[in-house]
């Protein structure tokens, strides 16, 4: 490849303007653009984020779709596999070791994240999708709403004799709001544009660190506490009593409420 101009995103946001990447993905993608493609597909192969060389999800993602018209050929197989797999690290994985047993729901959520994705990058492939540009500005964040959409979806399908919402409130029920690791002082299901999902991930990072570390686990649907030691959870994670991490989870989304929403019920 030859070091040049790096093609913008073209989705625009709701006051018109046109979604741009982070500084430092940009700044990340000038230098990939002078590698040649077997330097780009060793660099695929680092999975330690820490590690020198490592390249963000951002910038697979946009090697990835700038070969869209290409014939696919090993890089573009290297990146294609690097980028699946970030994909599917955020999914449940299966409860037993050797990868035997699993929960149907589960197992149902891998395959209605990966589909959806999948489908997507096809669609690129075809015609500039612009549903990925924002992939290219948070990927995490991106990803985290289309996990959360898929949960909604097969809980839904695994579950047709449970209703959603809660008998009382006619809000969606605490256990999906919970299986779709939100909490259920912040409706996330509000944050349905980029517009304000963005909003939202600014609004997290400015967050005390000890709070964005409680958000960001809390997201993820890890527990605050366990019985069970072997099972991860935010307490024992950040070495906090589970009241500490109540009492420092509550105050930060209180905090978010309030900045995202002024105060108002979202």
């Amino acid at each position: 490849m030859t070091s040049g101009f790096i093609e913008p995103l073209r989705k625009r946001r709701k006051n018109g303007d046109v979604y741009k990447r982070l500084p430092e993905t940009e700044a990340e993608l000038v230098e990939v653009s002078a590698l040649t493609r077997e330097e780009i597909s060793s660099r695929c192969a680092i999975q330690d984020p820490e590690s020198a060389g490592y390249l963000p999800s951002e910038c697979l993602l946009h090697l990835v779709r700038e070969h869209r018209s290409r014939p696919f050929d090993e890089c573009s197989q290297m990146l294609f596999k690097a980028l699946m797999e970030r994909v599917l690290r955020g999914l449940p994985q299966p409860a037993s070791r050797d990868g035997t047993r699993e929960r149907l729901t589960d197992g149902n959520l891998r395959d209605e994240v990966w589909h959806r994705f999948l489908v997507m990058l096809m669609k690129d492939r075809k015609e500039y999708f612009e549903r990925l540009d924002i992939y290219e500005v948070r990927f995490e964040m991106a990803l985290r709403k289309l996990r959360f959409d898929a949960k909604r979806r097969v809980y839904c399908k695994d579950n047709p004799l449970k209703s959603i919402d809660d008998p009382e409130t006619g809000e969606i029920a605490e256990r999906v709001e919970r299986a779709a690791g939100s909490f259920d002082q912040l409706d996330w299901r509000k944050f349905d544009d980029f517009d304000s999902l963005l909003s939202l991930d600014e609004a997290i990072d400015a967050l005390p660190e000890l709070e964005k570390a409680i958000i960001e686990m809390d997201r993820k649907g890890i527990p605050i506490e366990s019985k069970e030691p072997e099972v991860v959870n935010i307490a024992n994670a950040l070495g906090k009593t589970p009241k500490t991490i109540r009492k420092y989870r509550n105050k930060a989304y209180a905090t978010l409420r309030t900045a995202l929403t002024k105060g108002e019920p979202r």
